[in-house]
């Protein structure tokens, strides 16, 4: 596989739509990304959820997949499946987060994502967040809309068994879904890590991304 580093990471932003988006999309990423910077600071934005148990439920998750991190939540009270008719709020929220940092990467739903809440964040993101690197991450559902992702986080084994079993612990309100469970969330890792030759992987996609090839050694 082709390997390209982003430099050293000092500041990350995360959004999701809904608490547990995050967690479930780049929440492998994040342990990852934060045992190896410790202190990284991280702005998370969740635009629906606040006031309530789930906020809690976020509060706690991130906290634990974000460890030794300088960590700085934000969630909304957006009406879950209404973002398309709050977009100014939205809009509004994620330029206030524009105001508040100058991030190195960022973590976000996918354009071409099926749930609409999820769609209407991500196309937002570029309004405000103009020359960054962007990554989409992905949340499987019943309206089977994975593609064919263009970036790949590898995940250690135990960082993988480690997002499972936080996912389980920290949403106990999900866990009446049928899609959400261990096998789904390890068994698409799996998938995802076959497909970049390593044991598990969160799959990203990339809408723009520049090259500096001039520093870039091909013999590494």
């Amino acid at each position: 596989m082709i390997r390209l580093g982003t430099g050293r990471l000092d500041r990350i932003v995360a959004v999701g739509a809904h608490c547990d988006d995050i967690a479930i999309g780049a929440g492998g990423t994040l342990l990852t990304l934060c045992l190896a910077h410790p202190g990284i600071r991280i702005d998370a934005l969740v635009l629906s959820g606040g006031g309530s148990e789930r906020e809690q439920e976020e509060q706690a998750a991130l906290a634990a997949f974000c460890p030794g991190a300088d960590l700085r939540l934000t969630v909304l009270k957006l009406p879950d499946g209404r973002m398309p008719v709050h977009w100014e709020e939205a809009k509004a929220a994620v330029e206030e987060l524009r105001g508040q940092t100058d991030p190195d990467l960022i973590l976000a739903p996918r354009t071409d994502d099926a749930h609409q809440d999820h769609r209407g964040l991500a196309k937002l993101i570029p309004t405000a967040f103009r020359d960054h690197l962007v990554l989409g991450y992905e949340i499987v559902k019943w309206d089977g809309d994975l593609g064919r992702p263009a970036a790949y986080q590898p995940l250690s084994p135990e960082i993988a068994e480690q997002k499972v079993r936080l996912l389980q612990e920290h949403y106990p309100s999900q866990r009446h879904r049928p899609w959400y469970d261990r096998e789904a969330f390890l068994g698409l890792a799996r998938i995802r890590g076959i497909e970049c030759h390593a044991r598990y992987a969160e799959a990203f996609a990339v809408t723009k991304l520049t090259l500096d090839l001039s520093t870039f050694n091909l013999g590494e």
